[in-house]
């Protein structure tokens, strides 16, 4: 059985929905799970990062078209070019830290016997 073909809109709205969700989310999250969000997150292939570039780049594609079919501004199409060079530039600034990042996901997550469990301070003995 297929499955119906959204609404581009509302796809988009509900993509802009669950990365404020994500946000949200992420502000909370203890920093090994944080880390391993965003190691995601910028994966250039699957992440979000890497999807909202190409869908820059597609976008800039659809307006280099419309701009030669006189539909569009030519500034249109330049700006949306530019902006999709700019995210691959910070992508590629972000892939030198690949590294650490799944340096740290990889890690094993502490267990409750590890972790420290930090003593109460205390004024010493009372006579």
């Amino acid at each position: 059985m297929s499955h119906p073909t959204p609404d581009p809109i509302a796809l988009a709205d509900d993509i802009t929905r669950q990365l404020g969700r994500l946000t949200d989310r992420l502000a909370h999250l203890p920093p090994p799970q944080a880390t391993r969000v965003i190691a995601r997150v910028r994966d250039p292939d699957n992440g979000v990062f890497g999807g909202i570039t190409h869908l820059l780049i597609t976008g800039s594609r659809f307006a280099k078209d419309q701009a030669e079919q006189g539909t569009l501004p030519a500034q249109v199409w330049r700006a949306l070019g530019r902006a999709a060079n700019e995210l691959n530039d910070i992508a590629l600034d972000l892939d030198e830290h690949h590294d650490a990042l799944r340096r740290l996901t990889n890690q094993p997550a502490p267990t409750t016997a590890a972790l420290a469990i930090p003593a109460p301070l205390t004024g010493g003995r009372r006579r």
